[in-house]
Parts: C-alpha cells; structure tokens; sequence
C-alpha cells in the first residue's frame, strides 16, 4: 500500500494576510511560487499512482511548479465554503460573533464541518484506492487538507482544528500495523544548503 501525501498550496496574498479563501480563485505571490518551486525535489523520488488536484488555481499551479503531473481535479478538494466569511480574517469575523470557532461552528451560507468531513472522506476512499497501485498526491488547501488528516486516523472533521498546516508544505498518511495513522505532518521542504564560498575548503 502507498502512503498518501498532502500538499498545501503555495502563499497567496490572502493566507499571507490569513483572509478566509474558499471559491475566491486567487494566484500564488512570487513567494507562493518559489515555495512551490522548493517542492519539486522533495517529491522527485517518488513515481505518484494517483495525483488529486483541487480545481482552484493557486493549487494547481502549486501542482505545476512542485513537478506533479495531475491524474484528476477533485472537486471534493476544494478548501472548506466560507459563505458569508469569505475574505475575512477570524479576528474581523469575532467582532460580530466573538465565540465563532470554524470547527465546530462552520461557516453562515457555507458549509459546516461535517459536510467538510463527507467531501473529504470521499477523496480518501479514491486516494485508498489508487494507493493500492502506489503512491498518491493530493494537493490542496489548508483547511480541506487539515480535516483529511483527522477523518483518516477517525476523528471528527473537527479535530483538524488541531493540526496546524502551513503553505506548501507536506504531511504523509498511511499505516502501522494495518491502522491509519499520521507518519509525517506539516513538513516543509528541505532547506538547501549554500553553495560555499570560492576558495572555501569542501566538506570533509
């Protein structure tokens, strides 16, 4: 069986500033693009069965610079429907109703957690399946991504609210003795160490 690999899309200007982004299809900031870029040889070692791609384009294109060639856009990828919270900030959104919580609460004129988690749990049944063959990307948001990390070791949709996701990064799904479980979690890529100076001595 194949691990299941998560990857968050690159910055854009709105998870810069930490704006709610749903169907708003923002591209990625030079910055989203290097990180996505960072990406592909931290990938490059792996043959993918199965490549899941939310529709929007800030992962697509995170799919694109990472080296991934997409199988499949899923539209069950897609990051959480924010409704009428879409753009804000949770701060902003707390003014007007200070105990809002977006894992239990979900979101006015959008989606609740366990619609969240039912969307996420399909994309998990197709990620298993195609594990079967290999391993499997799915590329994707914050949000969408942190409830596929709860659904798979059998929380709630709400216990994502407990793992926290940066932009690109990577976290692995998979098993240990038979039972799911989380291997790697909101890892970003290797950092690359720098060229040495001319003249300097290389490593011993």
């Amino acid at each position: 069986m194949g691990e299941i690999l998560l990857i968050r899309h690159g910055e854009t200007e709105w998870s810069a500033a930490h704006r709610h982004t749903s169907y708003t299809d923002l591209a990625l900031t030079p910055a989203g693009e290097q990180q996505a870029r960072a990406l592909h040889p931290h990938l490059a070692g792996r043959s993918f069965a199965a490549v899941l791609v939310s529709p929007r384009r800030r992962a697509r294109r995170t799919a694109e610079l990472a080296g991934l060639t997409p199988t499949a856009i899923d539209a069950d990828l897609a990051e959480w429907h924010y409704g009428d919270y879409e753009g804000r900030t949770s701060a902003d959104i707390r003014r007007d109703a200070p105990q809002w919580y977006l894992w239990t609460d979900g979101c006015p004129g959008g989606e609740s957690p366990d619609q969240v988690g039912a969307r996420l749990d399909r994309v998990l049944a197709r990620a298993t399946e195609a594990a079967g063959r290999g391993d499997v990307a799915l590329v994707a948001h914050g949000h969408s991504l942190r409830v596929a990390g709860a659904r798979w070791i059998g929380l709630p949709a709400s216990g994502g609210g407990r793992l926290r996701l940066d932009t690109a990064t990577v976290s692995v799904l998979g098993h240990e003795h038979g039972r799911p479980v989380i291997l790697r979690w909101n890892q970003p890529p290797p950092v690359a160490a720098p060229a040495p100076s001319p003249g300097s001595p290389g490593p011993n």
